[in-house]
């Protein structure tokens, strides 16, 4: 609730319709009187053009019943009817129109009181301080429904940033918008690093904080520390949200030149105790009423409260990202089979880890090759992988051909019941022949580029592991010295709205365009396909150089 206000009483622009010169002296003079400022209207017509016009729009419009143009029952309707002049209370006064049935008709068209003359001096005020009492009061209700509403949206943003930066961009715009003034977010992101935004007025008419006009405002805070506020050791360890009054001239490299004035009303919040507070800071003229206060410090709150679940997330997220790292190769081999080059890009920190793996190893029959991509992106995946990774170094090493490796992976699916499936290829580079010995369950086709420029993918394949279906012979692919083969996840190539069939198309497309260095291979393929952070993607380059002589 707001608090009563003491200009409730305080005096008024107030517009006088009348057609009676007399009439219009004695409200006039009456009205001078008690302060008010009166502006005057001989007809209906003249009154609705000071209105069209009128900025700022008088309070209170005290309207003759009888007017040469139209009734005043008309003007009240049409003032009624525009939406930037409907709340203007309207008092209908008249020495004819007095009866009951006028007085019903004037209030059932749209005045909010109607007065009969002769009016004594203090009716007239006493009404004309009721209306402007009731008007007053809900224009603040009305003004403090609008801030919650965008305090509201602000939140909504708030909570679903997907950075620091955002979320100070977000928190920034919000409590520009809601206090209508310059304001500045100040907060250490997840890593631990200082980030602050910057809210304009001038964008204080947007309905929602938009994400445009926060990455164009948020450049211009510059780099400061909500660390080095003169406050800081004030607030300890404690939570929860103060309002301090700073000087920005002790805030070192605060922007001083966006908040006038050089005091700042600083909302403070912190929603666990130990992490630096986030901190919310306007012209402290712009915080003045106990709502003023509220609303920055309940903003301040749930920028703290935003920012803290994106910490967690993002805490636990580079524990999952370390664990599926730690499934992967450290290095790869050397091999006088083939020169080995590989990239792994993790989907985007704020993503789910997935089960994209790689794997390269020796074996007395050449050197086994692997790509892989457990389905979805959970902690569950990423743990399968590791497990799909052990079996299948074990099993290489036990010699088994590609194929008979692939049947060994769904066996071991079906008893560890293995709630998800994946897509597996397999080559193996024999070290006699220099053959490609390609077993593929559901993954990529490998794309081969031999010396001659020829590019075609190698689409022999089975059904993907874990439907618990047979899986076909491998193929046997010549591939002669200075051949370069590349086996990737869909991560590279595939995106939302574009056909599979025509990235793979482009990807070999490049790919014949591309050098001989496999490090260069897997660089260019990066940057025709740069990966749109939505998912994990494990590329591998081999540039065959014949069997082991």
């Amino acid at each position: 609730m707001t608090e009563p206000s003491p200009s409730d009483n305080s005096p008024a622009s107030i517009l006088v319709v009348d057609d009676n010169p007399t009439n219009r002296y004695v409200l006039r003079t009456t009205l001078s009187r008690a302060g008010h400022t009166v502006v005057e209207a001989e007809d209906g017509t003249r009154a609705l053009t000071i209105l069209k016009a009128g900025e700022p729009l008088p309070e209170v419009a005290l309207v003759d019943v009888r007017l040469p143009d139209m009734t005043g029952f008309d003007v009240c309707e049409r003032i009624k009817a525009d939406p930037v002049t409907a709340a203007l209370p309207v008092i209908h006064v008249s020495a004819s129109a007095i009866t009951a049935t006028d007085r019903t008709q004037g209030l059932n068209r749209g005045a909010d009181a109607y007065l009969t003359e002769p009016i004594a001096p203090d009716e007239l005020l006493a009404t004309v301080t009721a209306a402007l009492r009731y008007a007053r009061a809900r224009r603040r209700a009305e003004h403090l429904a609008d801030r919650l509403l965008h305090l509201n949206e602000a939140t909504h943003l708030l909570y679903h940033a997907d950075t620091a930066a955002e979320v100070a961009r977000a928190a920034a715009e919000g409590a520009a918008i809601v206090l209508g003034t310059t304001a500045v977010a100040t907060l250490i992101s997840p890593h631990g690093e200082p980030t602050s935004a910057v809210g304009t007025a001038a964008r204080a008419g947007r309905r929602t904080p938009g994400p445009d006009a926060a990455t164009a405002s948020g450049d211009a805070a510059g780099e400061f520390d909500v660390r080095e506020l003169p406050s800081y050791q004030e607030l300890g360890e404690r939570t929860g949200t103060r309002l301090l009054r700073v000087d920005a001239e002790s805030w070192p490299d605060f922007p001083r030149h966006l908040i006038p004035g050089g005091v700042l009303a600083a909302g403070i919040a912190r929603a666990k105790p130990g992490r630096p507070p986030v901190c919310l800071a306007v012209p402290t003229g712009a915080v003045v009423t106990s709502d003023d206060e509220r609303l920055l410090t309940q903003l301040a709150q749930a920028c703290a409260l935003a920012l803290e679940a994106l910490r967690s997330y993002t805490e636990e997220h580079d524990l999952a990202l370390t664990l599926q790292r730690s499934f992967l190769p450290d290095t790869l081999p050397r091999s006088p089979l083939a020169d080995l080059a590989v990239r792994y890009l993790p989907a985007s920190e704020h993503a789910e880890i997935g089960g994209d793996f790689y794997e390269a190893l020796p074996t007395r029959g050449g050197l086994l090759l692997a790509v892989g991509d457990v389905a979805g992106h959970s902690l569950d995946a990423a743990m399968l992988m590791g497990q799909i990774r052990h079996a299948l170094r074990a099993y290489a090493i036990e010699e088994h051909s590609p194929r008979a490796i692939l049947d060994r992976i769904e066996n071991l699916l079906t008893a560890i019941e293995a709630p998800l499936t994946l897509t597996l290829c397999i080559v193996l580079v024999d070290g006699d022949t220099g053959l490609l010995h390609v077993a593929n369950a559901g993954h990529l086709p490998p794309l081969l580029r031999t010396p001659d420029g020829d590019v075609r993918f190698i689409e022999d394949h089975g059904p993907l592991l874990g439907l618990r279906l047979p899986q076909p012979p491998a193929a046997e692919v010549a591939a002669p010295a200075g051949s370069v083969l590349v086996m990737t996840t869909d991560g590279l190539i595939e995106r939302r709205h574009e056909d599979i069939g025509d990235s793979l198309t482009r990807l070999a497309g490049v790919m014949g365009t591309l050098p001989a260095d496999v490090e260069k291979v897997c660089d260019g393929l990066l940057t025709a396909f740069p990966p749109d952070g939505e998912d994990d993607v494990a590329l591998m380059a081999v540039r065959v150089t014949g069997p082991a002589g």
